[in-house]
């Protein structure tokens, strides 16, 4: 299996056991890594059998002044912007983040934010045989859980799992 960490974590793939499959043609990313995940099974040579999307970072719909504020409330303050992020990516659990922390650059940020889902890039890959998955917490403060239902729905299998968040834990 091959896994991409989330915006400002490394090493948090142990949150996901219960939702992946450990095959050497399975593919894995959570928040911002779904994004990075997508790309390297899109481009890969190899086979991939199945493409795993935890809470992907879904932000096309959202107003460009949203994205400007992030980035701007990310170049105020880097440390105390990213301890907030990992806050709100444990809710509502009470996860302690801090052992998995790796500080995301601005362009990372950035780049997160305006990430284009490309529908035509969907389709090509599932036509190549991948199965793509998607799974969503309800209580999600990172992203709008309604629109990237929405999105993923008429193109992927989508689990939406009440009572839990981005990190697809609960209280």
């Amino acid at each position: 299996m091959k896994y991409f960490n989330g915006f400002s974590l490394q090493n948090e793939e142990k949150y996901f056991n219960d939702f992946v499959i450990k095959s050497q043609q399975c593919v894995v990313g959570f928040s911002y890594g779904a994004q990075q995940a997508f790309e390297y099974a899109y481009n890969s040579k190899d086979r991939i059998d199945r493409l795993i999307l935890i809470s992907p970072a879904f932000f096309q719909t959202q107003k460009q002044s949203f994205k400007r504020t992030q980035l701007h409330y990310f170049d105020a303050g880097q440390n105390a912007y990213v301890k907030q992020f990992l806050q709100n990516v444990a809710y509502p659990s009470n996860e302690n983040l801090s052992k998995y922390l790796k500080i995301g650059t601005k362009d990372e940020l950035e780049s997160l934010l305006t990430y284009i889902w490309n529908v035509e890039k969907i389709e090509k890959l599932k036509n190549k045989g991948t199965i793509i998955e998607v799974f969503l917490g309800e209580n999600d403060k990172i992203i709008n859980t309604k629109d990237t239902y929405d999105f993923f729905s008429k193109y992927t299998t989508v689990y939406f799992i009440k009572n839990v968040g981005h990190l697809l834990q609960s209280a």
